[in-house]
């Protein structure tokens, strides 16, 4: 006689109020709720909830990202986690750049934002924390670009591997700069008189005519200065008038462990990669560096990377870097303005330094080729601009101050003749 199997009925689950509970789902002795699942590769997940209607949103969310193929079981996977994954996958940028990611995470984000769950982290959240770097750390636009520059990427892995369906970096940095309102003044070139002004006051004082030259070489070239103060002589050649730009000096000054170090690279920009035509001045002030060296007894001794017979270099025979250059820049501003306003009247309105650096330097130089009507393409070529868009932007400040200088005569003029006849209308 055969025998009916009979199916044990399921026994349904119920809350504590009374409403029956999916599978996956229980309540646990403190009220609170849970859902547990297994994902293919066999690992088990949880998530909590206060309540039954929280925890089902959270079940539905689930079901979505599984559908769309986002995973699920890297909730854990925090931002460091993540920035990890960049730094072992990311090529294809030049290795200073990659530094300064690294270097701009590491002492901005890691110890901090980077602690967070990465597939919880919203827009809110990065807007949040860009505010905080620039009220409480007080870190200008241009750092917070570059903390901004390497977030992007590594959320954009998390969208890359169907962790996340949007990177929450996406056009918050444009929001900062509109609500904070920052300072985007471009650089000024110095003027005609200020241009004369300095030059002609570092070779009147002998307490800083050593720096003539390189200063003066940068007025009259426009090579960046890590160009500049990567130049060796090899790469001069005085005869044809002629200075190859092939590579660029880079200066880390992290404040770490990794401590303050040199290091060659790539030009900015393959157009960067040039050969500058020079006057005799500038290869006189070539010659007027090798001089001053010969007579101070300094001979060069840095080597960076295989590369070494730098021209610019301290008395220990040492590179120059941006952060020397510029310091020296506001000594000679300062004593420079002290003594000018020392000597006039204080009523007067006497041409004096303004604040500037060494990039200012190199944005006076392409000024002065603009007022001196130099093909725009030739400037472009001598500059070492990647994009056309750069030069253009550099052409017409300096057109349109050469245009309004032309206006103020005009307005003098017309001034000047017509003063009686206003006068007489009045």
């Amino acid at each position: 006689m055969n025998q009916r199997k009979t199916t044990k009925p399921t026994s349904v689950r119920l809350d504590n109020h009374r409403v029956r509970l999916r599978t996956g789902e229980s309540q646990r002795k403190n009220g609170s709720y849970v859902y547990r699942w297994t994902t293919q590769d066999g690992i088990r997940h949880s998530v909590y909830a206060s309540s039954l209607e929280l925890l089902r949103e959270q079940e539905e969310q689930i079901v979505v990202d599984k559908h769309d193929g986002i995973k699920t079981d890297v909730k854990a996977l925090t931002v460091n986690d993540l920035f990890q994954l960049w730094r072992e996958l990311k090529r294809g940028i030049k290795d200073s750049t990659f530094k300064n990611y690294i270097y701009m995470y590491e002492m901005f984000v890691q110890p901090t934002f980077g602690r967070s769950r990465a597939v919880r982290v919203k827009r809110s959240d990065v807007k949040r924390f860009y505010n905080q770097l620039a009220d409480d750390k007080v870190l200008k636009i241009a750092t917070i670009d570059n903390v901004h520059n390497v977030l992007h990427q590594v959320f954009q892995v998390a969208v890359d591997d169907d962790y996340i369906r949007k990177n929450p970096t996406d056009k918050v940095l444009k929001e900062l700069k509109l609500s904070h309102q920052f300072d985007s003044e471009k650089r000024k070139a110095l003027t005609v008189e200020q241009q004369n002004l300095f030059l002609n006051y570092l070779r009147s004082q002998p307490k800083y005519e050593h720096w003539y030259p390189v200063f003066y070489i940068m007025a009259n070239t426009g090579m960046r200065v890590g160009e500049i103060t990567g130049l060796r002589w090899q790469d001069v050649d005085l005869k044809r008038k002629i200075v190859s730009v092939n590579h660029t000096l880079v200066y880390y000054n992290h404040r770490d462990e990794k401590g303050c170090y040199f290091s060659i690279n790539t030009t900015k920009t393959e157009a960067g990669e040039r050969e500058i035509p020079v006057s005799d001045e500038v290869c006189q002030a070539f010659l007027m560096e090798r001089k001053y060296q010969e007579e101070a007894e300094i001979k060069s001794v840095g080597r960076v990377d295989g590369f070494d017979d730098f021209i610019f270099v301290n008395r220990d025979g040492m590179m120059q870097h941006q952060g020397t250059l510029n310091k020296a820049l506001k000594r000679i501003m300062r004593d420079c303005n002290d003594e000018i306003l020392e000597k006039v009247d204080p009523d007067s309105d006497p041409v004096l330094l303004p604040n500037f650096s060494c990039h200012n330097l190199r944005h006076t130089f392409a000024t002065r080729l603009c007022e001196s009507g130099v093909n725009i393409k030739v400037i472009q070529s001598v500059l070492g601009h990647a994009n056309i868009s750069t030069t253009m932007d550099v052409y017409v400040d300096a057109t349109y101050e050469i245009s309004q200088k032309e206006l103020e005569t005009y307005a003098t003029y017309m001034k000047a003749n017509s003063g009686s006849a206003i006068s007489a209308h009045v």
